[in-house]
């Protein structure tokens, strides 16, 4: 395997086969997939925003999914181990990316010991898990005085709107920013940073070519079970990472609740 076949950011992944790519369930998003593309890039965003604040850091990575997370942040030279709860998952990360270390378990019992991490990463993971405190108890466990917790998750505000329940039917519980935040409070951390995940201007362009929303454009026609016009095909497979933005909206002047999804950086406390 190549270097560049490793990148995940490289594109590489369109030329996977199918053998190759590990299984689309819904449940977590795959790179390499042209209809999937709007969602992978959406969170391969926030991997790239952490990547130089994880260089050299001993990390955890808690729910990597696919393990192209994982492997970035390997790759921009943290030491990377992984744990995924999911057999299938935790057998392809070990195939695909051997710069990391993977183990399966529950994330809500970490096969790892106390104080053993610098950093732990866990994006678009918490909003699946049903006992959310006590992963964050865990979280504060594994890291040394004074880690880094780095969780991102959609914003319930614009991902489940006017809903009590998720919209996604892999989600148990979904998180506003006061919420997030008051659940690593509670859990013996303290909220550095709540950024947010915006459409940047090339995204809004196609927002406003799609009456409104990419996003609506493309669910609404999946759950119709309609097939896309071709030009929303290209649309959505020509998204790039930088099309979105991450932003501290105290320093650009937007709302939080106004965020696609939450990034939220936390330190933990001394016991």
């Amino acid at each position: 395997m190549t270097d560049v076949d490793r990148a995940p950011s490289s594109g590489a992944y369109q030329a996977l086969s199918a053998d190759e790519q590990l299984a689309l369930t819904g449940e977590r998003t795959v790179p390499g997939i042209p209809a999937e593309n709007y969602w992978f890039r959406r969170h391969e965003i926030a991997y790239q925003h952490i990547l130089d604040r994880c260089a050299g850091r001993q990390l955890l990575e808690a729910g990597s999914g696919e393990g192209y997370g994982a492997a970035m942040l390997a790759d921009a030279g943290a030491q990377v181990t992984c744990v995924d709860y999911d057999e299938s998952a935790v057998a392809h990360t070990r195939r695909r990316y051997p710069q990391v270390t993977i183990q399966q378990g529950n994330l809500v019992d970490l096969p790892l010991a106390d104080a053993s991490v610098d950093t732990v990463v866990n994006f678009q993971v918490i909003e699946h898990l049903w006992d959310q405190p006590g992963f964050i108890a865990e979280c504060a466990r594994v890291l040394r005085p004074g880690g880094e917790l780095l969780i991102a998750t959609p914003n319930r505000v614009t991902f489940s709107p006017g809903r009590d329940t998720p919209l996604n039917p892999f989600h148990t519980r979904e998180l506003n920013a006061d919420e997030l935040r008051e659940l690593l409070v509670d859990g013996g951390f303290d909220v550095t940073a709540m950024l947010g995940v915006y459409h940047g201007e090339p995204l809004a362009a196609l927002d406003r070519k799609w009456g409104g929303s990419l996003i609506d454009a493309q669910i609404e026609r999946a759950l119709a079970g309609e097939d896309w016009p071709t030009d929303l095909v290209d649309d959505v497979a020509g998204v790039r990472a930088v099309d979105f933005a991450v932003l501290d909206p105290a320093d650009a002047g937007v709302g939080i609740d106004d965020s696609l999804d939450l990034l939220a950086i936390a330190v933990r406390r001394p016991s």
